[in-house]
């Protein structure tokens, strides 16, 4: 009958229902008109409508968050057309709903985004179903805008994309604000340039472009001269008004593709990159240089100023890029020293060596405080007397690797540092104990102590040297003897002067070591209360083979006797230096002819057991002339002359040249055929030496004959004759020696 019944008026106010399970329903009733037995009524008929609500709300609030979103939302179909916009869209983008419908997103494109960006785009929305990230586009009032974007694929029940969904915002603020945070950690805020961050990343690029280009990249450190009395003088403002006309002067030097930073303060940086060679490099500082020089017109004032730069090339110098700056940074110090206003080279062999003395200072440190140095004494004898009187300190290094290192395998390294004042400071310590020890034994003698100039001139040194005697009560100041080298750096010579005075006040004396050597010498000797002159050993070494080493020593002599100093001799290798220094007035000596370094325990028995040469002996009992001088010491170069002949003949390897065989020419024949022998040309002894010393020469000329003919008997038969012609020979001048004295002692009566 359902089919029959007329349809009545719907009641257009649902009403909740709550069902027998107790749910509540949403419910729409009628009023239909139908039969009922026959008779006419009325019937009320109702449907559930729950869901059909529920979707109906769900549409009212999608479309009021669509319309009140802050952000832009458009929707496109599946082939990109732009179908629904909202509000937000048009108010960040300018167009209406009119002006965007029916078109595609291109509408907004700035151009700014190639096509791989777009494909990229697609790509990633088609294999993840979306797509976030930063979009630059265009207004329609053609204002770029940077947009935050999300585009999301909509797919239908088949999984077939049927819409496009782009939800954005505008942050164009926040990335001009990032840009400006990004300024500010990367560019100084006062001139704009580059900061240390910017110039390490720039640094690490150029860097890499030039093992690429294989060319050079010039780092240059520069530092203004004289700056810091501008902001004294005319006060800061003007002196970050200087810093910035500096900085667009440096801009003006360089190319488009280097680099002007600066680090802070006068500090700045520049990278010169492709550079071909060094001298390439030369003239771009030099711009530098001159745009500087120019003066600048600050409040009114004309200020001059320089600036001094230090250049370090890579690769040549091979380093990071920390300490490609750290080299730039040391030139620039360097050109700074020598004079400003100019540029200097990193040089990285001088760097090498700064490091290993470093190294080297270093491990010396340790070896001091492990106690691995050690000081030997030479003695010091007076030959005429035949006594010693005292010794050197020497300082030695055991090296645990190395073995016994002398003083100028290390004390070079440590010259100038402050590890030169505290192994001087433990020398002197050391040798006031081995004093005591000695004392202990008997054995009292004045020990010499090598004064570096450093140390001398460190602020507490007569200080220190005299807490150093109040810790040593027993030792007499006069028996340390303070050695200061003559070509010690002592650069103000009035206040060493004074030092000397004040050393000499607690009893100790002074000693001017290698004298002679220095540009000074007078000088010293002049301004310094030394009481001993030392005679360095290269003129006392040489001196019986060098007539101008031989007037220097006695010029020394000489001067030490007029001046009322003592005079030592070092370097006395032979018994017949000591003879010609006792020959000239020095009597006081040391050296390997005398005694080799050795450890202070040793001393006291050499000293028990010390026997003077017999020839200082006859030299110390007679007074000879200064004119006798070249006849004593023409003996002992005939004596050299016979040593080097054996030396010659018993050579196997033939690496030893004879000696002179033109008996003119040999010295002893220089001295004979001389002017300064006719003071003896009466004395029948020095006629008969011609023939005897002719054929001395003779027999030299036959034995070398021998040896290369391999005749070694006859070698023997000869050389055996030679020894009794020299001796010959020697009692030749043994005579004259006799005569003249005998002649001196006539005199004299």
């Amino acid at each position: 009958m359902v089919s029959e019944l007329i349809a009545g008026k719907r009641n257009t106010s649902p009403l909740p229902i709550l069902r027998a399970d107790g749910q509540q329903l949403m419910v729409e009733t009628r009023a239909v008109m139908g039969y009922w037995n026959g008779e006419p009524a009325i019937f009320g008929v109702s449907q559930d409508i729950s869901q059909r609500l529920l979707a109906e709300e769900r549409q009212r609030l999608a479309t009021s968050v669509f319309d009140n979103a802050h952000e832009g939302i458009m929707i496109t179909d599946a082939q990109g057309i732009i179908i629904e916009i909202n509000t937000t869209f048009s108010e960040l983008t300018g167009y209406s709903r009119e002006e965007a419908v029916g078109h595609t997103a291109d509408l907004l494109k700035s151009g700014h985004h190639d096509s791989d960006f777009y494909k990229a785009m697609w790509a990633t929305i088609g294999s993840v179903g979306y797509w976030r990230g930063e979009v630059w586009n265009r207004k329609k009032s053609g204002e770029i805008f940077v947009e935050l974007l999300t585009i999301s694929s909509v797919r239908n029940p088949n999984d077939e994309i049927t819409h496009f969904v782009a939800i954005f915002s505008d942050i164009t603020q926040i990335k001009q604000h990032q840009q400006r945070l990004e300024h500010l950690a990367h560019f100084d805020a006062l001139t704009q340039l580059p900061n240390r961050i910017l110039l390490a990343d720039r640094l690490q690029l150029a860097m890499a472009q030039t093992e690429r280009d294989q060319k050079m990249l010039a780092v240059c450190y520069l530092d203004l001269d004289g700056f810091k009395p501008v902001n004294d003088v005319y006060g800061h403002s003007a002196g970050d008004h200087m810093l910035i006309e500096v900085a667009q002067r440096l801009r003006q030097c360089v190319r488009a593709g280097d680099t002007v930073s600066r680090l802070g303060g006068d500090e700045f940086v520049l990278l010169f990159a492709g550079i071909d060679d060094v001298h390439e490099c030369d003239h771009a500082v030099s711009r530098v240089l001159a745009a500087l020089a120019t003066a600048f017109a600050i409040g009114g004032e004309s200020i001059n100023i320089s600036a001094s730069i230090g250049i370090t090339l890579y690769p040549t110098d091979g380093s990071d890029a920390d300490t490609l700056l750290r080299h730039a940074d040391q030139a620039m110090y360097t050109a700074k020293q020598a004079g400003r206003n100019r540029f200097h080279l990193f040089d990285p062999e001088s760097d090498r060596r700064a490091r290993a003395r470093r190294d080297e200072i270093s491990r010396i440190r340790q070896g001091l405080a492990e106690r691995e140095f050690v000081l030997h004494y030479q003695p010091k004898v007076n030959m005429r007397e035949g006594r010693v009187f005292g010794a050197e300190a020497l300082i030695r290094w055991q090296h645990p690797e190395q073995g016994l290192l002398a003083p100028n395998q290390f004390l070079p390294a440590i010259d100038g540092s402050e590890m030169d004042i505290l192994v001087g400071e433990w020398v002197l310590e050391e040798a006031l104990t081995q004093l005591e020890k000695w004392q202990e034994q008997g054995l009292k003698m004045v020990v010499s102590v090598n004064i570096s100039g450093t140390h001398l001139q460190s602020p507490s040194f007569v200080e220190n040297l005299g807490k150093l005697l109040v810790a040593h009560p027993l030792i007499a100041p006069h028996c340390l003897e303070l050695e200061i080298l003559e070509t010690a750096a002592l650069s103000d010579m009035a206040m060493a002067a004074d030092i000397f005075v004040a050393c000499r006040r607690l009893g100790v004396s002074f000693a001017l070591d290698d004298f002679g050597t220095g540009y000074s010498s007078l000088t010293y000797f002049r301004r310094l209360p030394a009481d001993t002159l030392k005679i360095d050993q290269s003129f006392v070494r040489d001196m019986l083979d060098d007539p101008d080493d031989l007037a220097i020593v006695e010029g020394v002599i000489g001067l030490t006797k007029a001046f009322g100093r003592k005079v030592i001799a070092e370097g006395v290798e032979t018994a017949e230096h000591g003879m010609v220094l006792l020959q000239l007035g020095c009597d006081l000596a040391q050296g390997y002819g005398i005694a080799h370094p050795m450890p202070g325990a040793d001393i006291p028995a050499w000293t028990r057991n010390f026997v003077p040469d017999k020839l200082w002996g006859s030299i110390a009992a007679f007074k000879w002339a200064r004119e006798d001088l070249p006849m004593l010491v023409a003996e002992i170069d005939h004596a050299r002359w016979v040593r080097s002949l054996e030396a010659y003949l018993a050579d196997s390897t033939d690496k030893l040249g004879a000696p002179v065989q033109n008996q003119h020419n040999c010295r002893f024949g220089r001295w004979y055929y001389g002017p300064s022998s006719q003071r003896y040309a009466g004395l029948e002894s020095y006629i008969n030496i011609e023939s005897t010393h002719t054929r001395i020469h003779e027999l030299g000329k036959e034995l070398i004959e021998l040896k290369k003919a391999g005749d070694h008997i006859l070698l023997a038969t000869r050389l055996r004759e030679l020894h009794k012609t020299s001796e010959a020979l020697t009692e030749h001048i043994q005579m004259i020696q006799a005569e003249v004295l005998l002649s001196t002692q006539m005199q004299r009566h």
